[in-house]
């Protein structure tokens, strides 16, 4: 697997955690040893590993966002980090979202997602993917 595939791989799998509400896979998903944020839609940054797993395990036990999608998927890799800039799909609504993830011990780890209102919509054909040098 190409290491653009290899990240959205991750992507994808923080997304099913999301919609499923299975904090377990949520909790393994994240970066260790490395400062880790969350800024989750019209809240403050989280900046602690505890705090960021403490709000994702009380968001997982309510409501089941279970219609949650991501769509239109960017990627962008350098060195040991990737991002991925997509658009979170919920109830006919729209969030666009940033996850930034950190490769360790040869997997690909969040060590920061934001997530917030846009204007924009997704293109259904375009995917833009690549490695900076």
């Amino acid at each position: 697997m190409d290491r653009i595939a290899e990240v959205l791989f991750a992507n994808e799998h923080f997304y099913q955690a999301f919609g499923t509400g299975d904090y377990q896979t949520m909790e393994s998903l994240w970066a260790k040893g490395v400062p880790v944020t969350c800024i989750h839609p019209g809240h403050g940054p989280l900046m602690q590993r505890k705090e960021i797993m403490k709000s994702w395990k009380l968001i997982l036990q309510g409501e089941s966002a279970s219609g949650l999608q991501c769509k239109g998927e960017e990627v962008m890799i350098h060195g040991d980090l990737a991002w991925v800039i997509c658009y979170e799909s919920l109830q006919g609504g729209y969030l666009i979202a940033t996850n930034l993830f950190i490769q360790q011990n040869g997997e690909w780890k969040i060590m920061h997602h934001q997530a917030g209102p846009t204007s924009g919509r997704p293109s259904e054909n375009e995917e833009i993917s690549g490695e900076i040098n």
